[in-house]
């Protein structure tokens, strides 16, 4: 059984229990939550090592996408960025590789790190057909349910799959002149292209039910993925892209009810004044699925700094609502990224989620002590509060270690300096607070 119909039997399970212990809440909660399809945990059968829950009440999660391409297929490059990912405190970690040795990298990433890994087996079924048959349209059907079955043996916590893509989108599509950002979803285009080619509709729509019995098989996440989200600012919230929501957050509760664990992909560029309506949508579409946010990107001229433009996508989804989020590095729509791009992306995604929960649970308590240890000079203290300890160390060493008072940004007219003793017996944070 899966973790959702064992939660549904009233079992706590040791995987519940032990998120329930990370999350600091009670393990029945959490029960509650995976039985009801709002809490999912990827833990494959046949690899279970660090364990993590997304959904409801749960801390908005981060998630760290590496893989090759092909152009640049480095198996020992694609380890380092997803031991970097881990390093920096991703939470999971997706292997996109569409070039080079797609398998081989993805065995060495599962066997290097301890985060749950997730894929998008579709890429892999495309490559494998243009090496084979000559080009992705001339993909056997079969192959998109072999490519899943084999990854999910191979231990794979979650997968995106694309079954939202059907003949009804791909008209839409048409019907509205594409779009200002065309389709940038990888696997979007080629299942878009493989059905026009062929005249068919998308297997992993029509054969849902098959998708879902897979992924039960191994106890693997359903991610019920996004191949027509935007890849413009102009393109947001479009007919096309909140028909496939609905399909997914159909399909959604149509997995729960076989017993599957699934979340709901969100959009990738969106404007701030239209990410909120997107997360009531979709909770209220799916039945409060995990929604899994790509970015989401808020503005589209800032290549080089996409980091940033997207943790404040992020920030701003984590406080409507959103559960986990996709990193981005500075590296988007320039190039593959390389592992210092990781670590960028990793900690911008990190603060984000941290400024939305904030919000989303009324918790500043970690804030509260690090302005407390700014105010008293505990430098020590600062640095253990710090999301990145080793950036902040790396940042103070380098301008000048200053006084055990203060630093080099005032040196002798440190304002908290100052005043002090003028006000110690009527500070505020004491112990108790």
């Amino acid at each position: 059984m899966t973790q959702l119909e064992r939660a549904a039997k009233g079992e706590i399970t040791a995987e519940i229990r032990a998120v329930a212990e990370s999350e600091g809440i009670d393990p029945e909660i959490v029960r509650d939550h995976v039985a009801k399809g709002k809490v999912v945990i990827p833990a494959n059968k046949n690899r279970t090592k660090k364990l993590t829950g997304i959904g409801k009440g749960l801390r908005t999660k981060i998630n760290a996408s590496i893989g090759s391409s092909t152009d640049i297929a480095d198996i020992k490059m694609e380890v380092e960025k997803a031991v970097v990912a881990e390093k920096y405190g991703a939470d999971t970690l997706m292997d996109l590789s569409v070039g080079g040795d797609i398998y081989g990298i993805r065995k060495a990433v599962l066997d290097a790190i301890s985060l749950p890994v997730g894929t998008v087996p579709l890429y892999e079924a495309f490559a494998l057909a243009i090496e084979k048959y000559g080009a992705a349209v001339n993909m056997p059907a079969e192959l998109l349910f072999e490519i899943t079955e084999k990854q999910c043996a191979e231990g794979v916590g979650f997968m995106a799959i694309h079954c939202g893509i059907n003949r009804k989108t791909v008209e839409m599509l048409r019907k509205q002149h594409y779009r200002y950002g065309g389709l940038v979803s990888k696997g979007g285009s080629y299942m878009v292209a493989w059905m026009e080619h062929n005249n068919k509709e998308n297997p992993l729509y029509e054969h849902y039910d098959r998708v879902v019995e897979i992924m039960k098989k191994y106890d693997a996440v359903l991610s019920l993925g996004n191949g027509f989200r935007a890849g413009a600012i102009h393109d947001a919230t479009d007919r096309v892209q909140i028909q496939e929501l609905l399909i997914n957050c159909e399909l959604a509760e149509v997995g729960r009810e076989m017993g599957c664990q699934t979340m709901v992909e969100g959009p990738g560029h969106v404007p701030i004044n239209e990410i909120e309506a997107n997360i009531i949508m979709e909770k209220k579409m799916s039945g409060e699925s995990p929604f899994y946010m790509l970015g989401p990107i808020t503005t589209d001229v800032a290549p080089g700094y996409d980091h940033i433009t997207a943790a404040i996508g992020a920030s701003l989804s984590s406080a409507f609502g959103a559960d986990f989020i996709c990193y981005v590095t500075p590296s988007e729509h320039l190039g593959l990224p390389f592992p210092e791009d990781v670590r960028e992306g990793v900690i911008a995604s990190k603060i984000a989620a941290h400024i939305g929960d904030m919000i989303k649970y009324k918790d500043n308590q970690k804030d509260k002590l690090m302005s407390k240890a700014r105010r008293d000079m505990q430098w020590q203290q600062q640095f253990e509060l710090c999301i990145d300890p080793e950036r902040a160390r790396e940042i103070k060493a380098k301008r000048g270690n200053g006084s055990d008072h203060s630093c080099t940004m005032c040196g002798k007219f440190c304002a908290n300096d100052i005043l002090k003793d003028m006000f110690r017996k009527d500070m505020i944070g004491s112990d108790k607070e």
